[in-house]
């Protein structure tokens, strides 16, 4: 009986630790350092540093951005535009796509740095009445912009010609755009305030009286509520307001006026719903 018992107490002592180690749960996966991501949004309009790139109509976007855990970044983005079409650049071209990347650090203190690359492509037929010489729209743009919580900076720099702008006759490499931003967020809640300043100086700018000064100041202000849960989770539903400081020629229209005769610089309010994925 003594050696019944111990026998069973040897044999409940090597399989106790079996057992255990048999219900352990699993060790969770690594977290992978890639992330891929897309979006999709539709606006009422189509606004790029306060001025309209579609005329007052619609504009359906969406992109796909790839992150690594190191802060490297690339992505691309497209829209509908109508404005080479509309100024005569183009005699066909209705798509922006946007092709861009960098590295982005974050700090203590939340202090976050972003350092990149960005290029603006126009497909489309560029022998436009207004195009003789051949300009294109396609601009390759350097940049970088700090942030510190909800306030941020961003300083643009343009490679060649801006957008094909040529005010005077010159080529407008060199141009810079200064945007100065602020998105706040009401907690968990969903509901956010955004607000921007902005600073376009075109190299080699024309004059006001002229109608072709191409250098202006824009501004915008605005809200956006994002649903925090549920089925339609990371849904975005905005509404913002949009101006810039252009003003008229001695003929009665600016730079910024297309051959329709539409003010593309004007005021404007911009409704708009987007999702991640």
């Amino acid at each position: 009986m003594k050696q019944l018992i111990l026998a069973s107490a040897v044999a409940a002592a090597v399989a106790a630790p079996a057992a255990a180690y048999a219900q352990a749960p699993a060790a969770p996966a690594p977290a992978s350092p890639h992330t891929v991501t897309a979006n999709v949004g539709l606006f009422s309009e189509y606004i790029f540093r306060g001025v309209s790139q579609t005329a007052g109509k619609p504009a359906v976007q969406g992109g796909f951005d790839y992150s690594h855990e190191s802060g490297f970044y690339a992505g691309t983005w497209a829209s509908n535009v109508s404005w080479p079409q509309d100024f005569r650049v183009y005699t066909r071209s209705s798509l922006e796509w946007d092709f861009y990347g960098g590295y982005k650090w974050t700090f203590a203190n939340d202090f976050g740095l972003d350092v990149g690359t960005i290029y603006y492509y126009f497909p489309g037929n560029k022998n436009g009445i207004n195009n003789t010489a051949g300009v294109s729209a396609d601009t390759w743009e350097i940049y970088v912009a700090g942030t510190w919580k909800f306030l941020g900076a961003k300083f643009s720099y343009s490679l060649d010609d801006y957008f094909g702008a040529r005010p005077t006759g010159r080529k407008t490499d060199g141009t810079w755009y200064l945007d100065l931003f602020a998105n706040y967020a009401f907690g968990d809640s969903g509901w956010s305030l955004n607000a921007h300043y902005g600073i376009l100086d075109v190299k080699d700018d024309g004059n006001q009286a002229a109608g072709t000064k191409a250098s202006y100041d824009d501004w915008r202000i605005g809200g956006a509520y994002t649903v925090p849960s549920g089925p339609v989770k990371g849904l975005e539903v905005g509404l913002y307001y949009t101006d810039t400081n252009v003003k008229n020629g001695a003929a009665g229209t600016n730079f910024y006026t297309d051959t329709t005769g539409y003010n593309t610089a004007q005021d404007a309010f911009v409704l708009y719903v987007k999702k991640a994925f």
